[in-house]
């Protein structure tokens, strides 16, 4: 134990003598060069610009969002169907997501909105079911039983495509004739590369 205490002080004892072997002795070059080297850097950075920090957190996430009814029931039908989609597109600007277009069937929902910095898409998606959920059940007895599919899609959308996801959003009923939500929201997982259980996607 002694030994192991002396070889732990032995360095500072060193580093003592040492120090005090250079006091008072006359050391030219050593003060000097380190003094010219600190005015050196003082002159190079003065008058320049020093990037510390970023002053903006810069965000532009496109995202088109893909929800449908519990059990794909049919149920928003005219009149509802535009009130809806305008209720929609209200949650999301109120969350400072900026909505480009709101559109659907009677069975599911498409939204194409830029999520905004402040929000996560879970969050997102929480407020737009919970409220349009009660909204519509304000509509009429038939709306009693209304509710949304536990999942739902989000699929990243690249600025050069926003025009064409806006066209298809907008032409759902005409698209819908050919072909069923289950089929279109297939299309859209095997698009993105997106790995899932069939018996689980529509729960």
């Amino acid at each position: 134990m002694d030994v192991i205490h002396q070889r732990w002080v032995q360095p500072t004892e060193k580093k003592r003598s040492f120090s005090q072997a250079l006091k008072g002795r006359n050391t030219p070059g050593m003060g000097e060069a380190h003094l010219k080297k600190k005015r050196n850097f003082s002159k190079a950075l003065k008058g320049r610009h020093i990037l510390t920090t970023m002053g903006q957190s810069l965000v532009r996430n496109y995202l088109h969002l893909i929800f449908s009814t519990n059990k794909r029931a049919p149920l928003i039908l005219p009149p509802v169907e535009q009130e809806l989609h305008s209720y929609l597109g209200g949650i999301c600007n109120k969350l400072e997501c900026q909505v480009l277009k709101v559109g659907g069937y009677n069975d599911h929902i498409h939204i194409l909105c830029m999520l905004s910095k402040k929000i996560a898409l879970m969050k997102l998606m929480e407020e737009l079911k919970s409220h349009s959920s009660r909204w519509i059940k304000t509509k009429g007895v038939e709306y009693a039983n209304f509710y949304w599919q536990d999942g739902y899609g989000a699929f990243s959308i690249n600025p050069s495509e926003i025009d064409k996801v806006i066209e298809y959003i907008a032409n759902q009923h005409e698209h819908h004739r050919k072909k069923t939500f289950q089929e279109e929201y297939r299309a859209f997982l095997k698009k993105y590369n997106v790995e899932y259980e069939e018996k689980y996607v529509w729960e």
